[in-house]
């Protein structure tokens, strides 16, 4: 009998605020834009696309295309679901 694999969804993973700031700060460290945009992605998909549109604002169709595969979110956006996770954005020097 043969061993059966599936692949790892990070999605999976991501159960508490801590593990969704983990997450993103590690994205945000060497990421690209598209890397940072699908870590988010990743993220909206760990809460539920529906649930998380409903709190940002959006519709869940948005959600999906702005951080699904070859998603470019715009900025009004990408704040609008870091609100939604009850995160806020900051700056700090190198």
């Amino acid at each position: 009998m043969a061993l059966q694999t599936h692949p790892l969804d990070p999605a999976d993973l991501i159960e508490t605020p801590e593990d969704v700031v983990h997450f993103l700060e590690a994205s945000f460290e060497d990421g690209t834009p598209a890397e940072i945009a699908k870590s988010l992605g990743t993220v909206a998909r760990s809460r539920g696309y529906a649930a998380l549109a409903r709190e940002a604002g959006l519709s869940r169709q948005t959600l999906r295309q702005a951080f699904g595969e070859g998603g470019n979110p715009s900025l009004e956006t990408f704040l609008k679901v870091i609100r939604a996770l009850g995160l806020k954005l900051a700056i700090h020097t190198a």
